[in-house]
């Protein structure tokens, strides 16, 4: 694919997400799959709402000096990218209504048509405890995703993994997760009201 192309891409979606406050000032990631040993993914300077030509960063499997200017988020995406033949994109993100909605859930099952008809139930993946997360977060993501059969992870307190093909179907799928999170945790503090 036309390496600008797919840098207007990732600055799209990356502004999209900011403004639905997926991704924060500096923490987040997105990245794309350029050729069979290589990914474009964003810097640690990379600012969502403004992801230019100086805020990606292509990356060789083989790691050089390239990978100190990447996000920090890299050896995950890397670890992706290298077991999962399927994942073209890859994003982190940490949907607020998402992100809230697991920590006092196990699983997050929408009520909503959309979110049960493209996602049915997710799991929300407990890593534990935070100290080790991202020593051991490139093996376990890539391997959760290949056992589970799935294309998207949700880690309790911390956010929201997700791969694909296409750009467009994996922002999708994260909105439909969001908007069914909110509506969950809208439709459960209403019980919280006596309107006697």
């Amino acid at each position: 694919m036309n390496r600008q192309l797919l840098k207007e891409k990732l600055s799209t979606l990356a502004l999209s997400m900011f403004r639905k406050d997926f991704f924060g000032i500096y923490h987040g990631s997105l990245s794309a799959k350029t050729e069979s040993n290589r990914f474009l993914i964003n810097t640690k300077e990379a600012v969502f709402d403004a992801l230019d030509e100086s805020a990606l960063i292509e990356l060789y499997f083989k790691k050089d000096y390239r990978w100190n200017q990447a996000s920090m988020d890299a050896k995950i995406h890397f670890s992706i990218y290298s077991q999962i033949s399927d994942a073209k994109f890859v994003s982190f993100t940490m949907p607020p209504f998402t992100t809230a909605y697991s920590l006092e859930h196990s699983h997050i099952t929408p009520k909503d048509y959309f979110g049960f008809k493209e996602l049915g139930s997710v799991e929300v993946v407990d890593p534990k405890q935070f100290e080790d997360w991202y020593e051991r977060a490139q093996s376990e993501i890539a391997y959760y995703f290949q056992t589970k059969k799935t294309n998207i992870m949700v880690i309790r307190g911390y956010g929201v993994y997700s791969f694909n093909r296409d750009v467009h179907e994996m922002a999708k799928k994260l909105a439909i997760l969001e908007r069914s999170c909110r509506l969950l945790m809208l439709d459960g503090s209403q019980k919280d009201f006596n309107f006697d």
